[in-house]
């Protein structure tokens, strides 16, 4: 029968971690670990107004046509770390200070910048390479297990004995890959928004 409310997910929850033991424990503390940065990654571009692509370029237009007062509102009016580099250097030619200093400044602004974007991203690159591994080395353990009850059962062999242990062991290469698709994939996308 099916399990009435939300009882359903928590008990093949409970099952899936019977089966699979600590490694599959392990997967899904993983799994909640590369959801959260993920969340907060987007929450910190959306806080950068990353989306909020055209005002550096609207910036550059008006600076080229000889206003840089607009220009400068215009960039500075904008989060986004790009348009925000454009008003640095802007007030850095206003000020007049040499072209240099100003690309050095907008430079190191930059790369400020860039450093906060790419935090968390390496944590979710190590869950991203850990999880398959993770998940194989649950199925060699589930493997070694499923082995040992074979050679227990010594003449009684049962087919059912290995193929529970073989199943159980696979269960973690699926968890792992499981969490480790999405991360692969999420990290990736997120490298290509902050570059």
């Amino acid at each position: 029968g099916q399990a009435v409310g939300g009882g359903g997910w928590l008990t093949g929850l409970a099952d899936m971690l019977a089966a699979g033991g600590p490694v599959v424990g392990l997967l899904l503390a993983m799994s909640v670990v590369a959801l959260a940065i993920v969340l907060v990654k987007l929450w910190q571009f959306r806080i950068a107004g990353l989306g909020q692509r055209g005002h550096s370029s609207a910036a550059l237009v008006r600076l080229r046509a000889g206003d840089p007062r607009e220009a400068l509102t215009v960039a500075a009016g904008s989060r986004n770390p790009v348009a925000q580099a454009v008003a640095r250097a802007i007030v850095g030619r206003q000020r007049g200070l040499p072209d240099p200093i100003v690309r050095e400044e907008a430079l190191r602004y930059g790369g400020d910048v860039l450093e906060e974007l790419r935090s968390y991203l390496r944590p979710l690159e190590v869950i991203a390479s850990l999880a398959p591994l993770l998940g194989l080395f649950g199925t060699v353990l589930g493997m070694i297990g499923a082995f040992q009850q074979l050679e227990a059962a010594g003449n009684q062999v049962n087919p059912a004995v290995l193929s529970g242990g073989i199943w159980e062991a696979l269960l973690t290469t699926a968890v792992g890959l499981a969490v480790a698709i999405p991360a692969v994939a999420a990290l990736n996308w997120l490298e290509r928004v902050v570059e």
